[in-house]
């Protein structure tokens, strides 16, 4: 597991950025959570990770859960239940009218969560989040939207405008877009050359083929929206995290997955939020 990279200048959220190399002995000391002094006021509440989409993501978010819960011991973290199903047919081939709806076998992961007894739902794939509100409101489960955290995280940093990578599916459904012009932060996305060679690196992550040339070509793309305006470029994918080096790219990256599992861990044991919902 990697650990959370300090940005070099100006950004005060330090674990919002893509992960690099950090000596063990400055894992502690960068921590955003101080561990000695939060403590949940009340048991915690059980957490549903609707998994699978894809396997790889999935195994990264309960990563940064992990890293991001306050705990002294195994009995302080967050519990947790994953539901890791790889067989959902494809979100972004559905929201471009190419492929199998998946709420059905969505809405059968939500609902195995909330028989298990879990409140609190999360879900470490983008894409799926133009399918899930209803499904989790449905099954009376609490959703920490990806999407959500992330426009909350850019518009408490004063960004202006944002640059996109994630499926063509989340792309076109707009969740991003929409998010991020409701808090005042223009999205900008790839051009269609641009948008082909995103899609192919993602695709290599789900298949573990990623090459030195799918990663160049995610740099590539993040640095033209760097060009065009971009403040920070936001992994949109929670593949995207997997194959893209920050060291390449001359704005910050957001990783939505570390946010996710930060406000996920702040809503479980009852801590405070560092990038609070909008009322």
């Amino acid at each position: 597991m990697t650990d959370c990279s300090i940005f070099r200048e100006k950004s005060p959220y330090p674990a919002i950025l893509l992960p690099a190399a950090v000596p063990p002995a400055a894992k502690e000391r960068t921590h955003p959570v101080t561990r000695s002094h939060h403590r949940p006021a009340r048991p915690p509440r059980l957490v549903g990770v609707l998994g699978g989409m894809g396997p790889a993501a999935t195994a990264d978010f309960y990563g940064k859960l992990v890293e991001e819960t306050p705990a002294h011991g195994d009995q302080s973290h967050v519990p947790v239940v994953i539901w890791g199903d790889p067989r959902v047919p494809d979100r972004s081939l559905s929201l471009l009218g190419l492929g199998e709806d998946p709420t059905p076998q969505l809405r059968q992961g939500i609902q195995a969560l909330s028989r298990a007894g879990c409140e609190v739902l999360a879900v470490p794939c983008n894409t799926a989040h133009a399918f899930v509100p209803r499904l989790a409101d449905e099954a009376g489960l609490e959703l920490v939207s990806i999407v959500e955290v992330t426009a909350d995280a850019l518009a408490a940093d004063g960004v202006t405008a944002a640059g996109l990578l994630a499926t063509s599916g989340t792309l076109h459904s707009g969740l991003y877009a929409h998010a991020l012009r409701g808090r005042g932060v223009a999205p900008l996305e790839p051009s269609g050359d641009e948008q082909e060679r995103v899609s192919a690196a993602i695709a290599a992550v789900k298949a573990g083929a990623v090459t030195p040339a799918h990663r160049h070509a995610l740099a590539e793309v993040a640095r033209a929206l760097a060009d065009r305006g971009a403040e920070r470029v936001v992994a949109a994918c929670t593949e995207i995290v997997l194959a893209l080096d920050s060291r390449r790219v001359p704005v910050p990256v957001l990783d939505p997955a570390r946010l996710l599992a930060r406000r996920v861990a702040a809503v479980s044991l009852g801590l405070p939020d560092r990038f609070p919902q909008r009322a």
